[in-house]
């Protein structure tokens, strides 16, 4: 049985949402749901991000289940804190809901919110519910904390920086694939079975993404301040892009050097796609990508989840080196948000 949100009302809802994220985790929240305005405190310079998750356009319910879509709206946006070198605290969350999601839908949801609010030990501190016309929309907002020196731009590379990036880079595109294979064989005949068994790792990084916050403690550890650093949310090529433009810089990376896991060369190769062109161009992948001095290199080079795939030129040119040692420049043909 399903309950209907309209016979416990937005008040009503509210309070379920309340119960779920009593405890704080953040020593920075004073005060969370309940009040007019959430209350935190900070001796740090204070870090904010704001995301929105559209359905049809950024989601797809048809294999992307409503707790795992409440943790990736949450992981996304941790990612973009941990793009400048910073620490999450906490999170506010809008809703926007048709009147086809039940009380247990939105529980559901929330639920893979507030796993990922356990995983990142941040606090959901507030947020909005609304009625939707469109189906389901999702914004999420997170703060974050980071010490003023600490602050790491996109815009602070420098010639001959190491280009850096973390885990590796295509899968989620492909995962994407698979996914859209089995949504077409589903709707050509509704009885069959997905067939994702053999592609599990590449369909996870599409569904369920996870914030390097792990590294961003690393390098802490090791006393690395990145030079610049950006997230890999629409691609390699247009994220080196944005690189190059707000440094005033040029890059050269070497395609042998770019991390690809043998998943994705296995299901690049049964969509008949490049797999340099999914590292590329893919998105969603949510790993970092930053560059550091030279002088740190010697600090980080036994770390086995971070790939140096080339160096920061004085000119501003971008360009790939290939393995048979040819130049082609980088252009941005990952996701276009219009």
């Amino acid at each position: 049985m399903k309950t209907d949100i309209r016979d416990i009302g937005e008040f009503g809802l509210i309070e379920q949402i309340k119960k779920q994220f009593a405890r704080h985790q953040s020593p920075s929240t004073i005060k969370g749901i309940g009040d007019d305005a959430a209350v935190i405190a900070s001796d740090k310079t204070i870090l904010i991000s704001t995301d929105m998750l559209l359905e049809n356009i950024h989601f797809d319910l048809t294999y992307t289940t409503l707790q795992y879509l409440g943790y990736k709206a949450v992981a996304v946006n941790i990612s973009d804190i941990a793009a400048m070198n910073g620490k999450a605290t906490q999170i506010t969350t809008n809703i926007g809901i048709s009147n086809r999601f039940s009380l247990e839908s939105v529980q559901a949801l929330y639920e893979g919110i507030k796993q990922a609010c356990d995983t990142y030990k941040v606090d959901l501190i507030g947020g909005d519910t609304t009625s939707s016309k469109a189906g389901l929309v999702i914004s999420v907002t997170v703060v974050g904390e980071i010490e003023k020196h600490k602050i790491t731009y996109r815009s602070g590379a420098k010639k001959n920086n190491i280009i850096c990036v973390t885990g590796d880079l295509g899968a989620a595109y492909m995962g994407l694939h698979i996914l859209n294979r089995e949504k077409v064989a589903f709707l050509a005949n509704p009885h069959t079975q997905p067939d994702i068994s053999a592609h599990t790792y590449i369909v996870q990084r599409q569904l369920k993404p996870e914030a390097r916050v792990d590294i961003i403690h690393d390098l802490s550890t090791l006393g690395i301040v990145p030079t610049s650093m950006i997230d890999i949310s629409d691609g390699l090529a247009s994220e080196l892009l944005h690189i190059c433009n707000q440094s005033g810089v040029g890059v050269r990376i070497y395609e042998e050097h770019i991390p690809i896991a043998n998943n994705t060369l296995e299901a690049a190769v049964l969509f008949q796609i490049e797999p340099i062109t999914a590292a590329l161009n893919g998105g969603e992948d949510y790993e970092l990508l930053f560059t550091i001095d030279q002088k740190d290199y010697e600090k980080v080079k036994k770390h086995a989840d971070i790939r140096f795939i080339g160096y920061i030129t004085e000119n501003t040119d971008a360009f790939l080196v290939s393995k048979e040692n040819q130049y082609v420049p980088i252009q941005a043909q990952g996701w276009k948000h219009f």
